[in-house]
């Protein structure tokens, strides 16, 4: 690439990643307010449209929940496609909260300040650069690149990607990949070493409702059979049960990995001195060894002297690939019979290989921005858009490079106040992915 492309393919990423922030795209769940993604996704379909590209505008559920599809045409016909997704939306931002108005994309100590400036419309903004580059230049991939924007991602996928994997199969006919968020970001080490997660796994998820149903009566009688205090023993003994540690594929190798970076023994059967030892690094660790089930909701009652008929509770519950039967039969025996336990919501855990051409491939084009890079693979506590594509049979990775300050906290900033991207880390980004799409 010319240098007078690379400068132009990273002021785009910049400019690109600012006109999206910009876009308020606040997912209120099934609310009126959510309304931005629609405009999102026509911004992005113009945005390549400029270029000669064809993309397609997706209206999900509602004219208001809307992705954006484009299939760009690789140079081996014979090559399976790669999907290259993201999701237009982001999460809530209390402007008062913050130091930078939280869509006003401001500039500032070499940061884009605003929401979803790392969570995603930095990785959006490096397709849509890369993808004008290539319309710019007549430059093409040797595979099909489906350029992808999904809505809904952080409501639950249910306008968004599970739809469309659902409803238009088609538009990823011929995908066996996908890269997509939450992985390729710099954590230092050492001046010289860098380690960069690659996401490869994903734990599953089951949000549950315990619904306790006995007999109602007056407070002031003696009451065995207390719907409340049924519902609160369960939630206690569930909120406080130790999980076995479970060390699955991907998450062995990131220890392995973590303990011959930092020069130390990482004994996973004590997961408090494993956090200890990693500090903030912990928060990539602690939720994979294990499922969990965090109690996050009660209702019960009307009246301080009523003991109600009914009392609810919901469990926000994760499952490591592998592990969901023994999730299902734990949380079972950890209630009484006399609460019925529903399913409210719930998803896959994924585990895509590791010891692939495609991740060797990422781990090269990392040392080449990056001579001190490390790839690593490794599993996030959450759930992303990538476990809508494996039900179609495709391997999903997080990839959306960034190179971070070392003192920067890069967890911390999803859905956190002040989310910012680095400016630099940006026009890395950009640069590896395009090394990545070009090489692949």
């Amino acid at each position: 690439m010319q240098d007078t492309e690379r400068e132009l393919l990273q002021r785009e990423a910049i400019s690109l990643t600012q006109d999206l922030i910009r876009i308020d795209t606040t997912n209120y769940g099934p609310s009126d307010e959510t309304v931005g993604e629609a405009e999102a996704a026509l911004f992005c379909a113009e945005a390549l449209r400029e270029v000669g590209f064809e993309p397609e505008v997706i209206t999900t559920t509602s004219d208001t929940r809307r992705g954006m599809v484009a299939r760009i045409a690789g140079t081996d016909p014979q090559a399976s496609a790669l999907v290259l997704h993201g999701h237009l939306d982001v999460v809530p931002a209390i402007a008062a909260d913050w130091s930078h108005p939280p869509f006003a994309a401001e500039m500032d100590e070499g940061f884009i300040w605003g929401r979803g400036a790392v969570d995603m419309k930095n990785m959006d903004a490096m397709i849509l650069a890369v993808a004008r580059h290539w319309g710019r230049t007549g430059e093409r991939p040797r595979r099909d690149i489906i350029v992808t924007f999904f809505p809904d991602e952080e409501a639950g996928m249910v306008h968004g990607s599970q739809w469309m994997v659902e409803n238009r199969p088609d538009l990823f006919a011929g995908a066996t990949e996908a890269v997509g968020e939450v992985g390729g970001f710099s954590l230092s080490i050492h001046d010289d070493l860098r380690l960069y997660p690659i996401q490869t796994a994903e734990k599953g998820i089951k949000w549950l409702r315990l619904r306790a149903s006995m007999r109602a009566g007056h407070g002031s009688m003696i009451h065995e059979d207390n719907a409340v205090t049924e519902l609160t023993e369960a939630v206690t003994r569930i909120g406080r049960h130790e999980w076995p540690i479970r060390r699955t594929k991907t998450v062995e190798r990131f220890l392995d990995e973590l303990a011959q970076a930092y020069g130390i023994d990482l004994d996973v059967s004590d997961t408090d001195e494993v956090l200890r030892r990693l500090g903030t690094l912990g928060m990539l660790v602690g939720a994979t060894l294990q499922n969990t089930a965090n109690p996050s909701m009660l209702e019960a009652g009307y009246k301080v002297n009523v003991i109600p008929t009914e009392a609810t509770a919901h469990i926000d519950g994760r499952f490591l690939p592998g592990y969901e039967d023994e999730f299902d039969e734990t949380i079972r025996s950890l209630v009484s019979e006399n609460i019925d336990i529903e399913a409210v919501n719930g998803d896959i855990a994924i585990e895509a290989p590791f010891e692939t051409t495609t991740f060797d491939l990422m781990a090269q084009v990392l040392r080449e921005e990056d001579p001190g890079a490390r790839a690593v693979p490794y599993m996030i506590s959450g759930g992303t858009d990538a476990k809508a594509l494996t039900r179609l049979g495709i391997d999903c990775y997080g990839f959306s490079p960034l190179q971070m300050p070392p003192d920067l906290d890069y967890w911390r900033l999803f859905h956190g106040v002040d989310e910012r991207v680095p400016v630099a880390g940006l026009e890395f980004g950009v640069r590896t992915l395009h090394r990545f799409l070009m090489a692949c």
